[in-house]
């Protein structure tokens, strides 16, 4: 009888200790994904404060010379700003299609990617 229930303890034991390894495995599998949607979302914004630097001067220098093109200080910056708004308002109009769903589908791709490759493995 006690033999039975050594054997019981040590299979609740091997259970227990099934379950805390399923659970560290879980977390350590979150932390990862984590970790690599956060990466990306920072190098990502990095690039976009670079090209951002880059527009803007780029807009700076391309009003300036629209200006001394058009002959008035101001019309070239007023030209620039208005494509701008015009950028501006088709981005708003169509953000679902342009940056909603792609944005959505590379967090799910990325969250998805790593499992894909262990299933391959």
């Amino acid at each position: 009888m006690n033999d039975t229930f050594d054997k019981i303890e040590g299979l609740s034991d091997h259970v227990k200790e099934y379950v805390n390894t399923r659970i560290e495995i879980a977390k350590l599998r979150i932390a990862e994904k984590t970790s690599l949607v956060v990466g990306n979302f920072i190098a990502v914004g990095i690039i976009a404060l670079l090209f951002l630097f880059v527009l803007l001067f780029g807009s700076i220098a391309g009003a300036w010379a629209l200006s001394d093109w058009i002959g008035k200080p101001y019309a070239g910056f007023l030209i620039v700003a208005g494509i701008y708004m015009l950028l501006g308002i088709i981005v708003w109009v169509a953000r679902g299609k342009l940056i909603r769903f792609p944005v959505m589908n590379a967090i799910i791709r990325m969250l998805h990617r790593k499992e894909d490759n262990e299933d391959n493995s």
